[in-house]
């Protein structure tokens, strides 16, 4: 795994990711903490579970596909690898990211399968109580709610949880 601290990416080995999917499982199992890793999109803000990422790099060019969603941007190489890649805003609904030097690709694997999820900019890391975790309003159409694990609630801010599981995974088995 490699984690993007400014211009450089930092690698994590294998191992020590095992263990913290172990620890971080008999967490959530036990009703301790999450580990999340935020974002933001059309100046709102939104995490991920940090156990589906494996790195985190800047911006490069993609090579674009025909004929697919427009929120598919395209494909690019790593290291051997061709995935495809996301813009999370407009698959979310939102107007689409314009890269920029801030701009990131969080790559995951969700489903068994790698892809890349263009972002605005990566915020923070950050341990929460899985107590914190509230569900999204009834209010909220049952489509979009389904995008959503839980809302969590910081001192300053309200951050999405994405249930990346309905916004991508049921997008790649249609496609397979």
């Amino acid at each position: 795994m490699a984690w993007a601290t400014g211009l450089s990416v930092v690698t994590v080995r294998q191992p020590f990711l095992k263990k913290v999917a172990i620890m971080s499982n008999l967490l959530q199992q036990s009703g301790g903490s999450l580990e999340i890793v935020s974002f933001h999109l059309g100046g709102q803000e939104f995490c991920i579970d940090i156990m589906v990422i494996r790195e985190i790099r800047g911006w490069a060019p993609v090579t674009p596909m025909p004929h697919t969603p427009p929120y598919v941007l395209g494909l690019i190489n790593l290291r051997g690898a061709v995935i495809p890649v996301i813009d999370m805003a407009c698959r979310l609904g939102m107007a689409m990211t314009e890269p920029s030097e801030r701009a990131a690709i969080i790559v995951t694997d969700i489903g068994g399968k790698l892809v890349g999820l263009l972002v605005e900019q990566v915020s923070d890391m950050m341990t929460i109580d899985s107590q914190n975790l509230q569900a999204a309003p009834d209010i909220i159409p049952e489509a979009q709610r389904d995008f959503c694990r839980g809302i969590v609630a910081l001192e300053k801010s309200m951050v999405c949880f994405l249930n990346l599981d309905r916004v991508i995974a049921e997008q790649l088995s249609h496609a397979a």
